[in-house]
């Protein structure tokens, strides 16, 4: 391969790795042209399953700021670029590694961070995105449900009290206008009790004084 051809090689695969969430290392040895071919589909859109030269790999790597790779680019390799969900890609490579025994995963890069075949396989076995973000919308609904029923009770209180006043505003608009409303007329005494109270009887106090003086007389 020409310098120049290696040197577009390279900075294409240290692409791949800056622009990818995470990468993921196999060996493929003894796989079919359409054994790869349904790896690659199996994958769909969330990876570029693409084989290298160990060597450009490694540069790339270092060009891309990843390091300790190295040991991992041995024998045939072939690095799945995951640019989709990451867990849902490793669940494929896992699937389809059970399924055909001469797919190897050896080890990847998550953010940065080297991982080995025993994390990249605990990395299938957890939820999907999809499944995750459900399981969230969830709990965000529920949470939801609960703070609009809190809210509501209030509401609905505030709401009793506004249509009380409106109604006894129709009835006296002063209180709109930040009185206690119109104060209820005061009722009259009849002449009839006036002219009672004026000939009623000496209390029985005034009555015992005028008959002790009269003793004392």
């Amino acid at each position: 391969m020409a310098r120049a051809d290696k040197q577009a090689a390279v900075a294409e695969i240290a692409e791949s790795f800056s622009e990818s969430a995470g990468a993921v290392l196999t060996e493929y040895r003894g796989l079919t042209v359409k054994e790869l071919q349904d790896l690659r589909r199996s994958l769909g859109a969330n990876a570029n399953y693409a084989v290298v030269k160990n060597t450009l790999a490694k540069l790339a790597a270092t060009e891309a700021g990843i390091e300790g790779f190295d040991e991992l680019l041995t024998g045939p390799t072939a690095i799945a670029f995951i640019k989709g969900d990451v867990v849902e890609a490793a669940k494929g490579l896992r699937d389809f590694a059970k399924a055909n025994p001469t797919l190897v995963i050896k080890g990847g890069v998550l953010d940065g961070n080297l991982l080995d075949a025993k994390e990249i396989a605990k990395l299938a076995d957890l939820e999907s995105r999809e499944v995750l973000l459900g399981k969230l919308a969830g709990a965000m609904l529920a949470s939801l449900s609960q703070a609009v029923y809190l809210l509501n009770a209030p509401l609905a209180q505030a709401a009793r009290l506004a249509g009380a006043l409106e109604a006894k505003a129709q009835e006296d608009p002063s209180i709109l206008a930040g009185g206690a409303g119109t104060p209820a007329a005061a009722e009259e005494t009849p002449a009839a009790d006036e002219a009672a109270a004026e000939e009623a009887p000496e209390a029985p106090e005034a009555a015992a004084d005028e008959a002790a003086d009269s003793a004392d007389a």
